[in-house]
């Protein structure tokens, strides 16, 4: 646990309609390992989640650099798809992650952010089982699997709430491994 002492990451929330569990479950999670979570957004603000939770994002995308986190966790729900996956910003800030060697995650309807930024050719992902989203990362050449959580070298994806437990365990260990 103390190795993971002054790691960071940044967990990415759609403004209105996240999933409250597949943001709070991890967090809290990175959180007990000591690790410092910064939340950003398409905009600052309170952001809503689908269950009710508010968020207060003082960052959006545009404050922030790919290079002073460890770990960049993009949350999934509705929104996703109405503010994060057609986000210039988030696109290019996920790529340059993934250029910098950082580890990169998504869940639920996010995964498609990772496929628009082009992380997932040829490798393995999950995503929420949502026709569109699957889709839109087989036509990015992922190999989708369907499983609950996947992980391909520095990339971890996970189809959803349920998961979302397992999904910031396996972050974590990769995060041990550095």
């Amino acid at each position: 646990m103390e190795k993971l002492k002054g790691k960071k990451i940044v967990m990415i929330i759609a403004p209105e309609n996240f999933r409250d569990e597949e943001y709070q479950i991890p967090k809290e999670i990175f959180e007990s390992y000591g690790i410092s979570v910064t939340t950003a957004s398409t905009r600052t603000g309170k952001a809503r989640g689908m269950l009710g939770a508010e968020v207060s994002v003082e960052y959006t995308i545009l404050d922030l650099r790919p290079s002073n986190f460890d770990a960049v966790v993009v949350v999934g729900g509705g929104g996703s798809k109405v503010y994060l996956w057609n986000s210039p910003e988030l696109i290019n800030f996920v790529k340059k992650a993934y250029e910098l060697e950082k580890i990169v995650a998504a869940i639920c309807l996010s995964p498609a952010v990772l496929a628009k930024s082009g992380i997932l050719k040829d490798k393995k992902a999950t995503v929420y089982p949502d026709r569109e989203a699957i889709e839109l990362l087989k036509e990015n050449g992922a190999n989708y699997t369907g499983k609950g959580v996947e992980v391909d070298g520095r990339v971890v994806t996970a189809n959803g709430p349920k998961m979302a437990k397992q999904f910031a365990e396996e972050i974590v260990k990769l995060l041990e491994k550095e």
